[in-house]
């Protein structure tokens, strides 16, 4: 699979909840980003190439893969580009071990629009 962009820089959400999808596409794209949605680590993962890939916002705590398992996953795939975590059931471990894969920003569920808008911004910089 492959994102079909042609050749433009996007935002994908990584989600289970259809719902959180939905605002967050929604919010992105009246900030003027692109976005891709995906209802699981696993369909996020089939992509043949991430080059299109400028920002990942991904959840936690996820039926099948979780967003810890995606990010081990991406680590052996030598990902390239910035990690957002989000998630409404924090603990320490999780936090812990998320931290392990370097993501920009850790939000916890639910977080503001404008948090969620400054934490892309943050992480589209610095990849520039």
């Amino acid at each position: 699979m492959t994102l079909n962009t042609g050749g433009a820089i996007i935002v994908c959400i990584v989600d289970d909840d259809a719902s959180v999808r939905k605002s967050l596409a929604n919010l992105l794209r009246s900030a003027g980003y692109r976005s891709r949605v995906f209802a699981s680590g696993e369909e996020f993962l089939t992509l043949e190439n991430f080059d299109d890939v400028a920002c990942l916002l991904l959840d936690l705590k996820m039926n099948g893969l979780s967003g810890l398992d995606v990010m081990r996953a991406l680590t052996f795939k030598g990902r390239k580009f910035p990690v957002i975590c989000m998630s409404a059931h924090w603990d320490e471990a999780t936090l812990a071990e998320s931290s392990r894969y370097k993501p920009i920003e850790c939000l916890r569920k639910p977080f503001s629009g404008d948090a969620l808008l400054s934490a892309v911004e943050f992480a589209l910089q610095c990849e520039r």
